[in-house]
């Protein structure tokens, strides 16, 4: 397995930033994603040709400073004019049997297949939304919380599933935090003519204790991110040992 870091990038509150707060640190939480997204690939700048090859999260709530956790195939500009850099090499020893205590934003999705015009067409919706679906209109405002909870564990299930490891039925898990969120996605052309996409971004938070299966397997793919959205701040578990 190929090297990985883990940073904790706070952006520099110096008077040329702080003029330009509002640019850097929106209030919207749409805008706030597009411009997350542009200040942790500056970053990486340096090959202009890499693929996005790291996750992040903010970590900045309740603190005066914006803040994020990275983790990266490649070591992150330490001399950034934007932000202060800390990072260290992230290599944990992981055995079979291993209990971990994790936190992740994520935005899970189900992939389905419908008819429209006549047409077998895929199609990818948030777990929350699908599941809300088949509830009647009426019920699904008392309904929501025990479908955020059930299809969220399902789907974090499925995932340790492919993923190497385990979250079990005692296991204390507390999925909380779903909204949706809408970002402006740019279309170049569609028939010679430009036009923008608003697409829907649903996210949640899980926290709680995982058993490792695999290790290889479950660092691997905690390298590659776990559900969608992961240009947006999603996808990044964050571990620590049991003691």
């Amino acid at each position: 397995m190929t090297p990985l870091f883990l940073s904790r990038a706070t952006l520099k509150s110096v008077p040329s930033l702080e003029a330009v707060a509002p640019v850097l640190a929106p209030t919207d939480p749409a805008a706030r994603l597009h411009v997350d997204h542009r200040l942790i690939w500056s970053l990486f700048a340096g090959d202009r040709n890499a693929t996005r090859d790291f996750l992040y999260r903010r970590e900045d709530l309740g603190a005066p400073a914006t803040r994020f956790l990275v983790l990266s195939h490649r070591l992150p500009d330490q001399d950034s004019p934007l932000f202060n850099v800390e990072t260290k090499e992230f290599a944990p020893a992981l055995e079979k049997g291993d209990r971990l205590s994790f936190s992740l934003l994520a935005n899970p999705a189900v992939t389905h297949w419908r008819i429209v015009d006549g047409k077998k067409v895929r199609r990818r919706d948030d777990v929350v939304m699908h599941s809300l679906a088949t509830v009647p209109r009426e019920e699904r405002p008392s309904m929501r919380l025990q479908i955020i909870e059930a299809e969220g564990r399902r789907w974090l299930e499925s995932q340790g599933a492919r993923a190497g490891f385990e979250i079990s039925p005692a296991d204390a898990l507390k999925i909380d935090g779903y909204r949706q969120i809408e970002i402006d996605r740019d279309i170049v052309r569609v028939r010679a003519v430009a036009r923008r996409e608003t697409i829907s971004t649903s996210v949640l938070s899980f926290d709680g204790f995982l058993t490792v299966i695999e290790p290889e397997l479950f660092l691997d793919n905690l390298a590659r991110g776990f559900g969608r959205a992961r240009a947006f701040g999603c996808g990044l578990m964050l571990i620590r040992r049991v003691r």
